[in-house]
């Protein structure tokens, strides 16, 4: 499951991610972070589901931390797409493809909602919900 964590002014400097991780004995993934002394914004792959999930979730919020699941991350209206391949090439987690019949493929499971792909639509086709 990935996972928005806002971390805020009265809790960037604290190891909660680690001791999460220690606590629970999950290995979370970090896969995009925007992190400074003021504020912290972080992407995370959390390979847990049902009970397990939910009591990692709710150690973050325990600890001051906003999560977030990501349910859907983009939106693609395949009616608008060209498949021109322009959202490829900036996707910097290689979320986006070709298949083998040329056709666009997204793969959720990579894609980190960082809106790259978005900018670079040159018809619009690739929104985020």
């Amino acid at each position: 499951m990935r996972v928005k964590l806002i971390y805020s002014h009265g809790v960037v400097e604290k190891p909660i991610l680690s001791s999460i991780v220690l606590k629970t004995g999950i290995p979370i993934n970090i896969l995009e972070a925007r992190i400074n002394a003021q504020k912290g914004e972080l992407i995370i792959s959390i390979p847990a589901s049902g009970e397990k999930l939910e009591e990692i979730l709710n150690l973050f919020r325990e600890s001051g931390v906003q999560a977030q699941e990501f349910i859907e991350t983009l939106r693609i209206d395949w009616e608008k797409c060209v498949a021109c391949g322009a959202c490829i090439s900036p996707c910097p987690t290689r979320a986006l493809r070709f298949r083998e019949d040329w056709t666009l493929e997204l793969i959720e499971e990579k894609c980190v909602a960082c809106g790259i792909c978005v900018a670079a639509c040159p018809v619009k086709a690739i929104n985020m919900p």
